[in-house]
């Protein structure tokens, strides 16, 4: 495994990282999410991400409890704020009784005295952006949070919150999360240059397209069984599984075996590309997918390669 600086801060974190969406809490039973953590943790990942609003705290619970048998210092945590986690008013957003409320809450549950990342999971229109950097900057002073984070911001958003940040001397943004992958590419017109000039790196999730990147569905044929697809609940995979995408990674997987790799590293080692990506957050139902995706660290793709992958992508 390597490592990468987050950002310009010195923290610095494993290149594939393991996330906990649609998986603990959830479909994924606990002994299998803790046997994943544990493998991950084996080969070298640091850096574990889950949420709040995963299964209303049920994922912290089940990241909290894996993590526990290992020394605090050596691994990065993350969660998140901003979904509904209940049905009152003030249990969503980001306001400063919302935030300073769900990182106590999320503490508890993660059984931890603090969390190395805090992320805003999405940004709040209804709340005034100072008052939610001031409840930030709050946390960080307390202890309760090392480092501020946001997820699925617009470069203006983010811009806005750096300068008011320096004007009001808060802590300081220094991570995005955003969607990342070869068949969603929004953030490389904006977001990242924008976040390369304030010193905020990024660590992307669903990296592989929720799964479409592994070449697992294949165009005309049903989604196999057990699979996020075959399950309705899953309609987010829809925009991904159209006969363009597909034919895409047919082409891929031949991409991927002239250079002795599976399609999932072939796509991971293409997002590690970017320098200002310090991590690649991959979901795991079982401790093999781990082990096949720790794969893609430290692999560097060929200029040709990488032309090669643009052709086909275009």
């Amino acid at each position: 495994m390597e490592y990468r600086r987050l950002g310009k801060t010195g923290l610095k974190v494993s290149e594939i990282s393991l996330g906990s969406w649609l998986t603990y809490g959830g479909y994924v039973e606990e002994q299998n999410a803790a046997a994943s953590i544990d493998k991950a943790y084996d080969l070298g990942i640091n850096f574990f991400d889950t949420a709040n609003v995963y299964m209303r705290g049920e994922a912290e619970i089940v990241v909290g409890k894996a993590l526990k048998k290992y020394a605090r210092d050596s691994f990065v945590l993350a969660t998140k704020v901003f979904w509904p986690m209940g049905d009152g008013p003030n249990d969503r957003g980001l306001s400063r009784k919302h935030v300073i409320e769900q990182c106590h809450a999320s503490l508890k549950r993660l059984n931890t005295d603090y969390v190395d990342i805090y992320y805003c999971h999405r940004f709040d229109a209804e709340t005034p952006l100072d008052e939610t950097l001031r409840a930030l900057d709050d946390l960080v002073r307390q202890g309760s949070v090392l480092y501020v984070g946001v997820s699925e911001w617009t470069a203006e958003q983010i811009s806005e919150a750096v300068h008011l940040a320096d004007k009001k001397l808060l802590d300081r943004i220094v991570v995005n999360q955003p969607q990342y992958s070869m068949l969603q590419r929004y953030i490389e017109k904006e977001v990242l240059p924008v976040s390369e000039k304030h010193g905020i790196g990024q660590v992307v999730w669903s990296p592989l397209a929720q799964g479409v990147l592994t070449g697992k569905y294949k165009k005309g044929e049903k989604a196999p069984a057990g699979t996020r697809a075959a399950q309705e609940k899953y309609s987010s995979l829809s925009g991904f599984l159209t006969e363009e995408n597909l034919d895409k990674v047919e082409l891929l997987k031949g991409v991927a075996q002239e250079n002795d790799l599976s399609l999932a590293n072939l796509a991971l080692a293409w997002i590690l590309r970017q320098s200002n990506v310090a991590s690649a957050l991959v979901g795991a139902s079982r401790p093999e997918q781990i082990e096949e995706n720790v794969k893609a660290s430290g692999v560097k793709l060929s200029a040709e390669t990488l032309a090669t992958i643009e052709d086909i992508l275009r």
